[in-house]
């Protein structure tokens, strides 16, 4: 086919393998002009490659610019690090973009959200450089850089001016951080006054928590550190039914990662009855970055459709009793 664009597909742990399987099965009925090839990431891969992250892994996502990758586990307080931590730094996806938006017929207890947040993603605390002083005594080192931190502001504005956005809060704590996050707030400020047309405000992260609880629908997109981001963005797709229900993207100067941000639930593994909604959302925005917007219409409106028809269709998560394969057909047939 011409001018096919190869996408890397990591699969991931759990039911990764499932929910990828089944958002590609509705790529190829959109008859887009991509290609797929596999490669390997996560904690089933280890025994295998000696690493959670192969370097043909990272060589294949640098080389098609693009991947699209399911869950991958990490060992909590040991073990390897990250292979989601550490694809972000090699290939430096700077850009956490993770919408937050209401999916008819999903039962939460709010309406109409519609947020975004826009997260660091290669400093701050997750760099990772953490030491023993003294036995029982453990320092962790939190770095902030006035690059990323403009970096990063300098995207959440030009993503709110490009997507009709009217405002943009600066998440932080710098009433206790002054310099780390005073840092970070002096970039967004110098950032957010080349937009005169987008409302900036900023928001302590403890109040923006309350708030958002409270009123979800007073915030438009946020930009946070890393660390925040990380919190605040799973808080936010709890407003709209958990992190089944929102997609997720890592990006970069030359390269994008598209990732369902759930775990991989390994008690369903195999049994064939996995939510694919946030990876099909994920590919989604991945359309919409590879400039194939009206295929990305029809994907979005056919996921619309479904969650808006038939309540019987709907996965166990949702109270429902459908397989993957049966919403992936809904989803095939809405198309």
């Amino acid at each position: 086919m011409a001018n096919t664009r190869t996408v890397t597909v990591i699969n991931g742990d759990g039911i990764g393998p499932e929910v990828s399987a089944a958002t590609i099965r509705v790529l190829e009925a959109l008859k887009v002009p991509l290609e797929f090839e596999f490669k390997d990431a996560g904690t089933e891969v280890v025994a295998k490659f000696g690493t959670n992250l192969p370097h043909e892994t990272v060589e294949a996502v640098l080389k098609s610019g693009v991947a699209l990758k399911g869950p991958t586990g990490t060992v909590v307080g040991g073990g390897l690090p990250s292979a989601n931590v550490g694809l972000r730094k090699r290939l430096d996806l700077y850009s956490s973009l993770r919408p937050v938006k209401s999916v008819p017929n999903v039962k939460t207890r709010y309406e109409n959200v519609d947020l975004v947040v826009v997260r660091e993603n290669t400093e701050d605390l997750y760099v990772g450089l953490e030491h023993i002083i003294v036995p029982g005594v453990v320092e962790a080192l939190k770095i902030i850089t006035e690059k990323a931190s403009t970096r990063i502001a300098r995207f959440a504005f030009e993503f709110a001016k490009k997507n009709g956005r009217k405002k943009v809060s600066a998440i932080h704590k710098a009433n206790i951080m002054k310099l780390s996050d005073g840092l970070f707030l002096d970039c967004c400020r110098k950032v957010g006054r080349e937009f005169p047309e987008i409302q900036y405000d900023e928001v302590i992260v403890d109040n923006l928590c309350m708030q958002l609880v409270k009123d979800p629908t007073r915030f438009d997109v946020l930009v946070t550190e890393n660390l925040y981001g990380d919190i605040v963005s799973d808080l936010c797709a709890g407003l709209v039914g958990g992190l089944g229900m929102v997609p997720g993207a890592n990006i970069g100067e030359r390269t994008a990662v598209f990732e369902a941000v759930h775990g991989t639930a390994p008690d369903i593994a195999g049994k064939g009855i996995a939510n694919p909604t946030a990876l099909m959302m994920s590919a989604v925005m991945m359309l919409e970055w590879l400039d194939m917007k009206d295929e990305a219409r029809r994907m979005q409106t056919a996921i619309q459709k479904v969650y808006g028809g038939d309540a019987k269709v709907r996965t166990g998560d949702l109270g429902g009793s459908a397989t993957t394969r049966e919403f992936t057909d809904a989803i095939i047939a809405a198309l």
